[in-house]
């Protein structure tokens, strides 16, 4: 598992957003401090001492991208997104980037997985990988989802955006983590089609769910990888969430 893990799959690290809501002006929202540190920092950390290669691991950048440049010097590779179409454009650039020989690629949103363990991302990228999944969602159950992850009787599996789930969907507690693992031949292939393809909802963005749909629609093999435990995965979009990230890295979740 390790070696698949360590060898054959690139990360991107998506962090190129401002963070309106956190009332960003002068550094991306990814550099907001949890505990003393910037919220990106806690998964380079991690991936650093599971012993991924710098050259396996790009960080896509846009607003303010001397701040994380600067922080993080060499450690990490860098591309840019100067315009911002949305995760799957951003996971598009960092594929690209990536060194030739690998075939498999993990993104991860910069500002929420500062809660993840390392082993969960290791299974994530074993089940990819031995199922021979196009591409493969790690959800997660929460109280308040946004999207859903609809699970259909015939085997299908559906990402509903919150605009457009119905009134028995609503129910459902499983979402998106927003955190995929692709098949990069595939994904970099398919890319290219997105712009003729439906944008994400009112977003007006190419996203990573449309993604997943358009792999869904052609019957290819898609997985999704529930968390064991939903404190792995916490998205900082307001204040009172980035309030709370310091009061869980403070009791060492």
């Amino acid at each position: 598992m390790a070696d698949i893990f360590l060898k054959q799959v690139g990360v991107v690290i998506l962090a190129a957003g401002k963070g309106s809501r956190l009332n960003c002006v002068d550094h991306p929202k990814a550099m907001h401090s949890v505990g003393d540190k910037p919220i990106v920092s806690y998964i380079i950390e991690k991936l650093e001492q599971a012993g991924v290669p710098q050259r396996n691991i790009y960080v896509v950048v846009g607003f303010c991208k001397e701040k994380i440049m600067e922080y993080f010097k060499d450690r990490v590779n860098y591309v840019e997104q100067a315009e911002l179409l949305g995760t799957a454009h951003a996971a598009y650039l960092g594929s690209r980037a990536l060194p030739q020989d690998l075939k498999y690629v993990l993104v991860l949103n910069g500002d929420d997985s500062a809660f993840y363990h390392v082993e969960t991302l290791e299974k994530m990228v074993k089940i990819h990988t031995e199922n021979g999944a196009v591409i493969t969602l790690l959800s997660v159950e929460s109280e308040n989802p946004t999207g859903k992850i609809v699970h259909h009787p015939d085997g299908r599996v559906e990402i509903v955006e919150k605009e457009y789930v119905t009134e028995e969907q609503k129910k459902i507690k499983e979402t998106s983590t927003g955190t995929f693992c692709f098949d990069r031949k595939w994904f970099e292939k398919i890319f290219p089609v997105m712009p003729r393809m439906k944008k994400l909802g009112k977003v007006g963005e190419y996203g990573m769910p449309t993604t997943f749909a358009m792999a869904a629609q052609e019957n290819l093999p898609v997985r999704v990888m529930k968390l064991d435990s939903s404190t792995e995965w916490f998205g900082v979009n307001t204040p009172e969430e980035l309030a709370e990230a310091n009061r869980r890295k403070k009791l060492g979740l």
